[in-house]
């Protein structure tokens, strides 16, 4: 067995260092060429390094939040035994790199480095795939293409999140699982096409051309495709949230000077959703083929209009185990970030539940889609003063009350409509019993 040192390549002009974020493999594991090893940050681009050949992770030379600089050992492999016999002197190997940055690294007999295995591995069977693009196709990701009959037009479209916009294991296993689901739509929309005339036939010059940009491309590919997945069921309940309105507005204005943040309902829907979640814990899953993932942690996401008019879902990490003011400071937080375009990759990750307040665009309900791979999702419509019956000891009688309608949409192929109900009626249980007494 031998020693192999993975660097840090090149993160594009200009950029000579970057944050280590993430650790997705630890000390012991066995890592496949192009498998992501460590997710890193830099002040232009957030991406993940892949390791460029397979072996075990035998130590890690950084820890998340160290800097490593560009060129600079970050972790070391054991892998199979590589010939060295042109090795077994100290001496020093320079590489050109795209951006015309010249990395220098010192290796010894007992240290093979990413530089000096890389042409031992160059032979014929290696050579990069030639394209109008010029993209580099690892030996890895040309066998599971021959396996899969995919050409090379066809995986020439498929977006790399590897560096320089490469294609990594992940990207391709990825875009084959989504291939059968994406071809069932395109049949659906051909179908729907040939019952209408063509929707060129109806622009006129008049009309304007809008190109969608990234993120909405993204948005309505997964709201296709997870309408597709789950079998989406609706339930509604109107609920009293006359005591919520009643405690914040006694409680904003002292909230906002001990906290420095203002004091929205979101925390008080958060935390009656966190304790439903805990008295029915199989709204808590996620589906995976045939099996049920039961998750342990409750991270709610919250669904955040951007100021572009797109629309991102960062997430709250154990919410179960936040107070009403952890709550407000964590919402703010990932709103402000959110709307200022500074969040990180793993704020929008790991939800197991979803809300949206549409209530905040003057709606008073709708029927959101599911967050894939999440099996549900809960939205909160405007608070309306109504006149309503109150029921007393003394006989009912007819008051104005805070009413809300709350929506929970539910994946019927695990979640029945008497869980899913039952689940929201606890919700606006909760909340119509909160104790004017809270502390924040």
């Amino acid at each position: 067995m031998a020693e192999y040192k993975l660097i840090l390549p090149p993160m594009g002009e200009g950029i000579m260092e970057a944050t280590i974020t993430e650790w997705v493999k630890n000390e012991g594991d066995y890592i496949e060429e192009d498998e992501t090893i460590v997710g890193i940050a830099t002040d232009k681009v957030d991406s993940d390094v892949p390791s460029s050949i397979s072996g075990k992770l035998l130590k890690k030379l950084k820890e998340v939040n160290d800097i490593c600089k560009i060129g600079e050992a970050f972790a070391i492999l054991e892998i199979d035994n590589i010939d060295k016999s042109s090795t077994s002197f100290k001496s020093e190997l320079s590489l050109q790199k795209d951006n015309d940055l010249t990395i220098t690294t010192s290796f010894t007999d007992e240290i093979i480095t990413e530089e000096l295995v890389k042409p031992l591995l160059s032979t014929s069977n290696l050579r990069p795939i030639s394209s109008t693009q010029d993209r580099f196709y690892s030996p890895l990701i040309r066998s599971i293409c021959k396996k899969e009959n995919i050409s090379l037009s066809e995986i020439e479209k498929i977006q790399g999140t590897g560096l320089n916009g490469r294609i990594t294991k992940e990207d391709l296993l990825s875009y084959l699982k989504d291939k059968n689901t994406q071809t069932a739509i395109e049949k659906t929309s051909e179908a729907l096409d040939s019952s209408f005339l063509s929707t060129s036939s109806f622009i006129s010059d008049s009309d304007e051309i809008i190109e969608m940009d990234r993120m909405r491309k993204l948005i309505s590919k997964n709201m296709l495709q997870s309408r597709q997945i789950s079998a989406h069921v609706t339930s509604f309940v109107e609920c009293d949230v006359t005591n919520l309105v009643l405690w914040r507005n006694k409680n904003k204005d002292t909230f906002l000077q001990r906290e420095g943040v203002k004091l929205t309902f979101m925390p008080m829907f958060i935390q009656a959703i966190v304790k439903a979640l805990k008295d029915f814990p199989l709204i808590n899953i996620s589906v995976d083929g045939n099996t049920i993932i039961k998750r342990k942690n409750i991270n709610i996401g919250i669904a955040t209009a951007v100021p572009n008019g797109n629309l991102i879902v960062p997430v709250i990490k154990n919410a179960d185990q936040l107070s009403l003011s952890g709550l407000a400071r964590s919402i703010n937080d990932l709103a402000v970030r959110a709307r200022n375009n500074q969040l990180k990759p793993e704020d929008t990750k790991g939800g197991t539940y979803t809300l949206s307040n549409i209530g905040s665009f003057g709606n008073i309900a709708g029927t959101p889609i599911i967050n894939q791979p999440q099996v549900a999702i809960m939205a909160v419509g405007s608070i309306v003063k109504k006149p309503a019956v109150i029921e007393t000891p003394q006989g009912d009688m007819i008051g104005i009350r805070n009413m809300m309608i709350i929506s929970h949409t539910y994946d019927h192929r695990v979640i029945d409509g008497a869980l899913g109900g039952a689940f929201a009626k606890k919700v606006s249980d909760y909340l119509e019993k909160f104790d004017l007494n809270t502390k924040f």
